[in-house]
């Protein structure tokens, strides 16, 4: 498995069994895997993921903490006071669906694990989704000041729905790849759906694609 952000690949044996389990966890579930096949995949044996990380609990919530700091790393670019070379400020990234393609291999297993921390009873899936819904905020204000966007009289409510419409890909991924027969959250993919999700929001179900996805 490559590294979680696009980039080289300097990994302890430590963070190989972490990135293991955090595959394991994103094609299964955590409570599907064992620490034997953990400790296969990885190469080790189990006593020395054991001896690393506790308990699978303990493997679980190393992996949890793992994601939530990678996936900061990933809206650090939104959230940042500097915008990128060829945008201006005002203008942020429009969807997770750019900010996963931009910094994650297409293979990376992190959205999958995503959607399932985000449905999982767990603090790291709560402070995520706050996380999220702080940077959804943050994005309608600057799109306001930018005059391509309104908060509502329910700023809050507005924020989650648009959040909400973004998560879908993460959530429904392998399910919107069978109907739509690309995967939204690979190159040709998002240059589907972005269109169409900027043509919604910009006129409603009655606007025309615009074409303009830069």
């Amino acid at each position: 498995m490559r590294s979680a952000m696009k980039g080289g690949d300097d990994r302890t044996s430590r963070a190989v069994m972490r990135d293991e389990a955090l595959r394991l966890f994103a094609e299964s579930g955590p409570e599907a895997v064992s620490v034997r096949q953990i400790a296969q995949a990885a190469g080790v044996s189990p006593g020395l993921v054991l001896h690393h990380f506790g308990s699978k609990d303990g493997l679980r919530q190393d992996v949890d903490q793992y994601v939530l700091t990678v996936f900061e790393a990933v809206l650090g670019e939104v959230a940042g006071p500097a915008p990128e070379a060829g945008r201006t400020e005002g203008d942020p990234l429009r969807s997770l669906g750019e900010l996963v393609l931009r910094h994650l291999p297409e293979d990376s297993p992190i959205p999958a694990y995503l959607g399932r921390l985000l449905l999982s009873d767990s603090e790291a899936g709560r402070t995520l989704f706050r996380r999220l819904h702080e940077l959804s905020l943050h994005t309608l204000e600057e799109m306001e000041r930018a005059g391509r966007a309104v908060q509502g009289r329910d700023p809050q409510v507005r924020a989650a729905f648009l959040l909400v419409n973004d998560l879908a890909l993460l959530l429904l991924r392998p399910r919107l790849t069978e109907v739509l027969g690309t995967d939204p959250l690979s190159t040709p993919g998002l240059e589907r759906w972005a269109p169409e999700v900027l043509a919604i929001y910009g006129g409603g179900l009655a606007a025309e694609e615009t074409g303009d996805t830069a």
